[in-house]
């Protein structure tokens, strides 16, 4: 299985609302086939050292396997939600595992 992590950073004159559409234009990449799992999130705040707290929107998203993810990299919704979107973020830190 495939897991891909996407954790979007707020850029510095964000306003109020940007994570909220942020979140919502990542819900339309749930159209992408192949997903085998697929959550948008907002960091817990969790008080721990160890613990990133700086991103705004966390999309969860896993795949049979690489090949899955690599479609999904290439369709065109998630290429159509990076133009519609990427004004909304500074950064995009991207964790990509692979599972048993």
């Amino acid at each position: 299985m495939f897991f891909h992590a996407v954790y979007f950073y707020p850029r510095e004159a964000a306003q109020p609302g940007d994570a909220e559409a942020l979140a919502a234009g990542c819900r339309t990449l749930a159209a992408i086939p192949g997903l085998t799992f697929f959550k948008v999130g907002h960091t817990a705040g969790t008080p721990r050292e160890v613990v990133d707290n700086g991103y705004a929107v966390a999309l969860l998203t896993a795949f049979e396997d690489t090949a899955g993810h690599d479609v999904y990299q290439d369709h065109p919704v998630h290429l159509a939600f990076i133009a519609a979107n990427k004004h909304l973020w500074s950064s995009v830190r991207v964790h990509d595992s692979i599972v048993e």
